[in-house]
């Protein structure tokens, strides 16, 4: 049966509609699938923003709890300081460097030397750098070191001699009561054992502002310089150097290096170039009369003997010895006459430059005559009004061999001037 056109047009009609339809659906489903998919990853992404806010927000308030804290025990430092002397600390391994050899020669007058030059460079430094040191700074100053080893290679390679060692060493501490010398004895360990854990207990102390370090530059301190980087205290510590150091590298990275110069030896103690051996025993056997120490003397070394036909006592000049080898070869030659305080104690001047000679050789009686005779001149330092660093070790008389009963102290002609040298009260 025939539908009519009109039926026909309205069904098409219905027909495309649905189509049309059917296609939006579609269209809006599969919008609706892309915008849930969309918000999901802005979901995602506004959550993975959120935690990192939140990670920010918590970082930044632990920041500032401990820049808080810090700033407060910052706070409670500077009151402490206020209130107790900082310190300024200086750790010396005499077993990787010692001082400069025209300081040691010296003696007594050289160990002083050395502390004061010391003493002044590193308060330079401190200057120069901006360092805020108040008035009432400690400066300590602590040597590490083998005495019989370095005295044995110091000795067999002629950079001083024994007494002049020693010497130097009495005049180092003795120029401060901070001035210290540590044996550490001749056992496996090496000073440089000592050293770390004074300065990993010294450097985290609040009154410490610096710890400056001589011959520490080996291998050995790694280790604990980077632990002092890890708890951000290396800022603290400061590498001393000689200014033509064969070790020209400072001993962490990390570290400021203080370069001096006239100072310190340019090469490790080690490296000396090796003689033969001087016998130096140990240091209870330096031989002694009347209380004045005298070094035990090369066997090899060329001495010239005190002419035995003139008796002591009758000389023009003071004549001071200490005991050498008495060889019968010896030349019998007295021109220029000894020097007195190279054999009792030390000479300041040193061999090249004093005019006296340091190489006379003794009998034990001309010994024990010349140390009497000594005792007949006053002692420069106190003549001085100045207190002898010597003391029961001056080679000089300290009072005058006649007492009261002296017959020059009423004329004025005595040479013990000063005041005591004649028993009074």
């Amino acid at each position: 049966m025939a539908t009519s056109p009109r039926v026909d047009s309205a069904t098409q009609q219905w027909d495309d509609a649905l189509n049309r339809l059917i296609s939006l659906s579609r269209a809006t489903l599969t919008h609706n699938v892309n915008l849930e998919t969309r918000i999901s990853e802005l979901e995602r992404e506004v959550a993975s923003w959120k935690h990192s806010y939140e990670v920010t927000v918590e970082s930044f308030r632990q920041q500032a709890t401990e820049h808080k804290t810090q700033l407060n025990r910052q706070i409670n430092n500077t009151d402490i300081l206020s209130r107790s002397n900082p310190l300024i600390l200086c750790v010396i391994n005499g077993d990787n460097t010692f001082f400069e050899r025209s300081l040691v020669c010296q003696g007594l007058l050289g160990g002083r030397a050395a502390a004061q030059q010391l003493t002044k460079v590193i308060a330079e430094y401190l200057t120069t750098q901006n360092i805020p040191t108040p008035d009432r700074v400690s400066f300590w100053v602590t040597l590490y070191f083998k005495k019989s080893d370095l005295a044995n290679i110091l000795l067999n390679n002629r950079f001083c001699n024994l007494n002049q060692f020693e010497s130097f060493l009495m005049g180092f501490t003795q120029a401060s009561p901070r001035f210290a010398t540590i044996d550490i004895g001749s056992g496996e360990d090496g000073s440089d054992v000592k050293i770390q854990e004074y300065i990993k207990t010294f450097s985290h102390f609040t009154q410490t502002l610096r710890v400056f370090c001589i011959g520490c530059n080996d291998i050995n301190f790694n280790s604990s310089f980077n632990e002092l980087r890890s708890d951000d205290v290396i800022g603290k510590m400061v590498a001393v150097q000689n200014s033509t150091d064969d070790r020209s590298e400072p001993p962490h990275r990390s570290m400021p290096t203080l370069t001096v110069e006239g100072l310190l030896m340019t090469h490790n103690p080690s490296r000396l170039v090796k003689r033969s051996p001087v016998p130096v025993g140990s240091f209870n056997t330096v031989v002694s009369n009347g209380g004045l120490i005298s070094p035990q003397s090369p066997a090899s070394r060329h001495l010239i003997a005190i002419d035995p036909g003139l008796p002591l006592h009758k000389r023009t000049y003071h004549l001071d010895a200490v005991v050498f080898q008495y060889d019968d070869d010896l030349d019998l030659v007295e021109h220029p006459p000894p020097c007195n305080e190279y054999y009792l104690m030390t000479c300041s001047k040193g061999a090249g430059i004093c005019k006296y000679s340091h190489d006379y050789g003794l009998t034990p009686e001309q010994l024990a005559t010349l140390a009497h005779n000594a005792k007949k001149a006053p002692c420069n330092w106190l003549k001085n009004g100045v207190q002898c660093p010597y003391g029961d070790r001056c080679c000089w008389g300290h009072v005058c061999p006649s007492g009261q009963r002296c017959i020059h102290l009423s004329k004025g002609k005595c040479w013990f001037k000063a005041e005591g040298m004649h028993g009074e009260n």
